[in-house]
């Protein structure tokens, strides 16, 4: 069974015209998101789900969903705030969306196979799809059988100013925490740097893996998930700023003993638009891989 693409597009509005995820990078007119799904497919994916709100569902069907009729079956659920399981109520003033693992629970009752869950508005690369996707057809045979795609924050940098990563902590290629870390940049010797929790500059080797939030899981993710949203709410539903982030459940399955999540690497470069300086880049870089043959003009 082809494994299939998540794609969290919720946090996309209505406005189009200031939004990075619809912003024309390619030189035909390609968004990022359009690789990304064209990548998934050359790699061996099946089907595409994407995660948005209700509010922009007609102008999303009409301008984004149209480009890929023909090429892979495609789905849509919905991410609201008061999409909470029976017995709580949205607080009234709750304005900001439950987070990245309350989109991920938004796609239960249509994702019945193993499935990648990646950002809308990062480029990941060819590699990184290829190799998530021959770990997510091969056998499982137990719940909590997961992995997720490793960068080499190397591969992840901007020469615009600095980034926060999730940087992997590992043990025998098995994830056992992601730490945080902002203020990653490059010093005058284009040293990779970053300020720990204790003010010290601390370096970082170019090949450490970290999350851009490229994770592969099978079905039974959305059972601990459901369970641990519940705890979440019970703890935070009235703190307006909380989130119920896929880190935060990872974290707790890991220490649990309930999963296991293999980090992958790939030699794939991210890039995406941090700054605004860097659209300029992403643009060439865009076409030199058009050049190149990478991509076909037009993707679609």
């Amino acid at each position: 069974m082809k494994p299939t693409l998540y794609v969290l597009a919720a946090g996309m509005g209505s406005r189009y015209g200031g939004l990075k995820q619809l912003d024309q990078l390619g030189p035909n007119g390609e968004t990022i998101m359009d690789y990304s799904i064209y990548d998934a497919i050359k790699s061996g994916f099946g089907k595409v789900v994407f995660v948005i709100r209700h509010d922009f569902e007609q102008d999303f069907r009409e301008k984004v969903l149209s480009k890929y009729e023909g090429h892979v079956p495609v789905e849509v659920v919905f991410q609201s705030t008061d999409a909470l399981p029976e017995g709580y109520t949205c607080p009234a003033d709750r304005s900001k969306p439950w987070g990245t693992n309350h989109a991920v629970l938004m796609a239960k009752n249509v994702i019945k196979e193993p499935f990648a869950v990646i950002n809308a508005d990062d480029f990941y690369g060819r590699n990184a799809f290829e190799v998530i996707a021959k770990e997510l057809l091969r056998e499982h045979d137990r719940k909590g059988d997961y992995c997720m795609v490793g960068f080499r924050v190397g591969n992840t940098m901007t020469e615009n100013g600095t980034v926060a990563r999730g940087v992997c902590e590992t043990k025998d290629g098995l994830l056992t925490g992601v730490v945080e870390r902002t203020s990653i940049g490059y010093d005058k010797d284009h040293n990779i740097e970053f300020t720990d929790e204790n003010g010290q500059i601390q370096n970082l080797d170019p090949k450490t893996p970290v999350s851009m939030n490229l994770w592969g899981f099978t079905p039974d993710y959305f059972d601990f998930s459901e369970r641990e949203f519940v705890k979440f709410l019970d703890k935070d539903l009235n703190t307006p700023k909380a989130e119920f982030f896929i880190p935060l459940v990872i974290d707790t399955l890991i220490r649990n003993g309930e999963a296991t999540v293999k980090v992958l690497d790939t030699d794939s470069r991210w890039f995406g638009v941090t700054y605004a300086q860097d659209r300029q880049g992403v643009v060439d870089k865009f076409a030199e891989l058009h050049r190149e043959g990478v991509y076909p003009s037009p993707l679609f």
